[in-house]
């Protein structure tokens, strides 16, 4: 080995780790997360551990957690260099899953991989993230950005949330109060959310579409791109005037895999699929890929981001207050007995 090369020093840098963006990272985004800040988050960005104080207003609270991530919709962001959604994404993925429990969520933190750190497009990402903190009044009170020379192609990166929230014991939503004769009420989506892009992607593979023609006013792109919807804010105003019995995140697995979950075994849904107009994103997805219906409702949300259970006698009001809230609503269906044989989600 030639000496000049032997005496080389080979720092932590030339093997592909800059600690000098990483600092630079924390300082752009630190003015993001300090908006989110609550009242009971204590401290700031850069500490080992992240300090919470649970909320005063509650007498035996119960922690709710979940952790997610936004799937191969990232593959998406990659290819349309659009990363200004994905943020949204990933806080909806989490804090709509606990929320169907009954926990107001209180913060969130990141986990942010990469090759090489580019620091304009993670200041984009967490911009989102924070934003998507905002809509669901939960604190960014810290993360990880790993950056991980090799493991990525360059311009790929990978993401996962984790938040905790919290609810009173005695209003822990479980499904356990669902009886025969609830009605089923499904909030709209903002689009395909999180969930079947690796689908939409070999869609597109195969019909080669232009993402940037014109679907019905906006960009296919745009459409394909649209954030998760945060229900926090409405769902959590509601269940202080309604008794909900149930409520289920519609993500991956659709309305045929995620009602089931917070259904009790004797009990099934029969869903009304024209009770609610299939949006024109998941008509142009089935006719593409020639899915028949049992595909289509086990794939996509279809439209429905959210399904609440409630008493027959509480629908109406609860359908008025959330429209009031800005939410689409529609009666979709009602809960039966079921046959231990049979689905517990029909679909017709």
């Amino acid at each position: 080995m030639p000496k000049d090369t032997k005496n080389k020093t080979i720092s932590y840098k030339d093997a592909g780790v800059d600690i000098e963006a990483g600092e630079q990272l924390i300082n752009r985004i630190k003015p993001f997360a300090n908006q989110t800040k609550r009242k009971e988050s204590i401290g700031g960005l850069g500490g080992f551990g992240s300090l919470f104080e649970i909320p005063e207003k509650f007498k035996k609270p119960v922690l709710v957690s979940g952790t997610d991530g936004v799937g191969t919709k990232l593959k998406l962001a990659f290819d349309l260099n659009k990363h200004e959604t994905i943020g949204q994404d990933l806080v909806a993925m989490c804090v709509n899953d606990i929320l169907v429990q009954g926990a107001e969520p209180l913060f969130f933190l990141d986990y942010y991989a990469c090759g090489k750190l580019e620091v304009d497009t993670a200041t984009i990402i967490i911009k989102g993230i924070a934003a998507g903190c905002l809509l669901a009044n939960c604190s960014l009170v810290g993360g990880e950005t790993a950056e991980m020379p090799g493991m990525y192609d360059e311009g790929e990166y990978d993401l996962a949330g984790f938040c905790v929230g919290a609810v009173e014991k005695n209003r822990i939503i479980n499904g356990s109060k669902v009886k025969e004769g609830n009605l089923v009420l499904g909030l709209a989506s903002s689009g395909a959310h999180s969930n079947g892009y690796s689908l939409i992607r070999k869609i597109i593979s195969h019909s080669k579409v232009d993402l940037n023609k014109d679907f019905y006013g906006e960009k296919l792109s745009d459409v394909l791109m649209k954030p998760t919807k945060i229900y926090v804010k409405s769902i959590l105003s509601l269940i202080e005037k309604v008794n909900v019995n149930a409520m289920a995140h519609i993500t991956g697995g659709g309305i045929m895999e995620n009602l089931p979950r917070v259904l009790p075994i004797h009990l099934s849904a029969k869903i009304n699929k024209k009770s609610w107009e299939l949006p024109h994103l998941f008509q142009w997805l089935k006719d593409e890929a020639n899915l028949d219906d049992t595909e289509l409702y086990k794939t996509f949300n279809c439209g429905i981001g959210m399904a609440i259970i409630v008493d027959e006698k509480d629908a109406q009001e609860a359908s008025n207050l959330l429209r009031e809230l800005g939410e689409g609503v529609h009666i979709i269906g009602r809960i039966e007995q079921s046959d231990k044989d049979e689905h517990q989600v029909n679909i017709t």
